[in-house]
C-alpha cells in the first residue's frame, strides 16, 4: 500500500512562478504523507506561442525547473513526476516530455508524449501540437517499489492501444497528466479516463491544468484517481491544490484474475 498525490495547477508562461507554486503544492503533499506525487502537463510552462517555447524551455542537462524538483525529490525521498515541461532537443525542436525521479533525486525515466493534439474544436478554437513538438516513439514503462508504472500525456488517452499494451507488459498504474481544453474536458474527461481504468485493469492518475489561463485559455481540471474497476477515489474538480488516496497494488492482479480479458486483444 501507498499513497499517491496528483497536484492540479494554473501555470502560467512564468517558470519561475511555475516553480514556486509546484514546489509548494509537492511539498504540501509530502506533508499528507504522499509518496508518489504526480503534476500535470505543461507544468513548468503553459504558452502556445512556440517562440516563447524556444526562448524559455532547456535542454535535460543543466535545467534549472528539472534541478530544482530534483533535490526536492532528494530531500523527502520520494518518487515524483513532472506530468510534463517542453524539453529544447536543438534551436528549433522542442518534445513535451514527462520526467520521473526517484527518492534518490536522479531521474529513472522520462517520456514524450506521442499522439500531438492537432485539432480544430470550432472557428475560434484550434490546436496545431505538432507545429511545436516532436512526437515521441517510445511507450515507457518504469519499475516502482509497488509495481510497473506506465508513463503517458493528455491526449494519449483517446488511443487505447497505447494502454493497453502497457497493461499486457504489466502496467498496473498509468500516468495520464493533462491540460484538458474545457471544451473537451466538459464532454469526455471523466468517460475516456474511467474506460482506461477498467479495460485494462489499472490504476489511472490524472492531474490537470484548472481554470482561465494568463492567454485566456481554458482548462477543465477535475484532477482523478480512479481504482482499476473504474471507482472515482479522489477528484479535485477546480482550483489549484492537490488530492491523495490510498493505493492497493494487489488489485489490479485479483481483477486481472477474475476477468482475463488483457490475455485477448
Amino acid at each position: 500500500m501507498f499513497n499517491v498525490s496528483c497536484i492540479q495547477l494554473t501555470s502560467n508562461n512564468d517558470v519561475f512562478s511555475n516553480l514556486e507554486k509546484t514546489t509548494d503544492l509537492i511539498i504540501g503533499s509530502i506533508k499528507k504523507k504522499a509518496d508518489l506525487i504526480i503534476t500535470p502537463e505543461n507544468t513548468s510552462l503553459f504558452t502556445l506561442n512556440h517562440s516563447e517555447l524556444l526562448e524559455k524551455a532547456e535542454e535535460m542537462d543543466n535545467n534549472f525547473f528539472l534541478e530544482s524538483i530534483s533535490k526536492i525529490s532528494k530531500s523527502y525521498k520520494k518518487w515524483i513526476l513532472i506530468g510534463s515541461l517542453p524539453i529544447k532537443l536543438s534551436k528549433k525542436l522542442l518534445a513535451n516530455r514527462s520526467v520521473l525521479f526517484n527518492p534518490n533525486g536522479k531521474i529513472a525515466s522520462y517520456y514524450d508524449k506521442i499522439h500531438m493534439f492537432d485539432v480544430k474544436l470550432s472557428n475560434k478554437e484550434k490546436y496545431e501540437e505538432s507545429k511545436k513538438f516532436l512526437a515521441g516513439k517510445k511507450k515507457v514503462l518504469v519499475k516502482l517499489p509497488w509495481g510497473l508504472l506506465g508513463l503517458s500525456i493528455c491526449y494519449d488517452v483517446r488511443f487505447p492501444n497505447l494502454y493497453r499494451e502497457l497493461a499486457q507488459k504489466g502496467a498496473i498504474f498509468m500516468t495520464v497528466p493533462s491540460a484538458f481544453t474545457k471544451t473537451t474536458g466538459e464532454k469526455h474527461w471523466h468517460t475516456l479516463l474511467k474506460a482506461r481504468a477498467i479495460e485494462n485493469f489499472s490504476y489511472i492518475f490524472a492531474a490537470a491544468q484548472t481554470g482561465k489561463h494568463y492567454n485566456d485559455r481554458l482548462t477543465y481540471g477535475h484532477s482523478l484517481i480512479i481504482s482499476p474497476d473504474g471507482k472515482i477515489l479522489k477528484e479535485k474538480e477546480k482550483g489549484e491544490g492537490f488530492i491523495i488516496a490510498r493505493i492497493d497494488e494487489s488489485l489490479p492482479k485479483k481483477l486481472r484474475a477474475k476477468i482475463p480479458s488483457l490475455k485477448l486483444n
